[in-house]
């Protein structure tokens, strides 16, 4: 029986320690309170249900992995110009998502879950990505190494004609030894589609 009081980051904690364990298929709120020596009712004090805790768990994991991207696109440096600072945006977003499919596969599954399911979670995720290319666009705009254009939408293309490179739904492609290759290729037709004429 557990002694200590149960918050919501320690039964954050154990669930991703059972999504690892189990899959998120398998994986059960009664798996959680069992590691925590909790009745289930004491989770559910805290999340009203699965899939609040299943998005609360994924959120924390995308957190962390948003400040690796950050911090990675921070330290390309914001002093290159526009195009340079999208292509690193893009290879840094393909490449920390490829790491994070083989280095966390089960916390992966439960993203590529949520993303299927259009949940608030990967729509949000969604949000901050299109945020940042939209960044890296305007200033293109501003200093004339891009075209003019609606900033939005080319963002929005952008991320769209990247999609086999960071959507979740795409994963089992990212094994592929031309996957590099491929998303350098599409890189630069974006960077030449985007450059002043």
């Amino acid at each position: 029986m557990r002694r200590e009081p149960l918050d919501p980051e320690t039964i954050m904690s154990a669930t991703e320690d059972v999504l690892r364990r189990h899959g998120p298929e398998k994986a059960t709120v009664l798996d959680v309170a069992r590691i925590l020596g909790v009745s289930h009712g004491s989770v559910y004090r805290h999340f009203p249900s699965k899939a609040a805790l299943r998005e609360a768990v994924i959120q924390r994991w995308l957190d962390r992995t948003r400040a690796d991207f950050t911090a990675a696109v921070r330290d390309a440096g914001a002093e290159l110009p526009p195009p340079d600072r999208l292509r690193d945006l893009l290879t840094t977003m393909f490449a920390l998502k490829w790491a994070k499919a083989q280095e966390d596969p089960e916390l992966f599954e439960t993203f590529r879950v949520l993303a299927a399911e259009h949940s608030a979670v990967s729509s949000a995720h969604v949000a901050v990505l299109l945020a940042q290319i939209r960044t890296v666009v305007v200033d293109g705009i501003t200093s004339g190494d891009f075209a003019d254009g609606e900033p939005d939408v080319i963002a929005r293309a952008i991320l769209d004609a990247t999609g086999r490179f960071h959507n979740p739904s795409h994963a089992a492609e990212w094994r592929s030894p031309e996957i590099k290759a491929e998303s350098e290729a599409v890189i630069a037709l974006i960077l030449d589609g985007l450059r002043t004429r």
